[in-house]
């Protein structure tokens, strides 16, 4: 496995993605819907996995969002160091400041937004149409 960019998978209800977007940006997170995400080949289809994922997951807790927007909140350059071209190159692990303002980034909606506290990673390294996940 390549390079990986660490995420937390979220459902948005759909009205409030762009709030949660600008929100996590004051904190140097970034939030990429699944279906529109640069790393993604097939968005729809993804999407509905994810979210059916989600949702199975929680045994009927979550129902109600199975109709809600699945999303990837990352970190931003504040939480890295760079390599000489730009890319991601970690001194170690995630600071757990990043985690912690996900975390209360993400509270802040309330029922709004469901997820469970953990990352996965998502593919960094660039392809013709994907210049990776960071530029300078």
């Amino acid at each position: 496995m390549g390079p990986r960019h660490l995420v937390a998978t979220v459902l948005v209800e759909p009205g409030t993605v762009e709030d949660l977007e600008l929100r996590v940006m004051t904190d140097d997170l970034w939030l990429w819907p699944v279906r529109s995400a640069p790393v993604v080949v097939d968005g729809a289809r993804l999407e509905s996995q994810v979210r059916r994922r989600m949702v199975e997951q929680r045994r009927g807790e979550w129902d109600d969002a199975a109709g809600w927007t699945p999303a990837w909140v990352g970190f931003g350059p504040a939480w890295h160091e760079f390599g000489p071209h730009g890319d991601v190159r970690p001194p170690g692990p995630l600071p757990w400041a990043a985690h912690q303002r996900l975390w209360a980034a993400l509270d802040e909606f309330g029922s709004l937004v469901r997820y469970r506290r953990r990352l996965n990673g998502i593919p960094t390294v660039a392809t013709a149409i994907w210049p990776g996940l960071y530029l300078r």
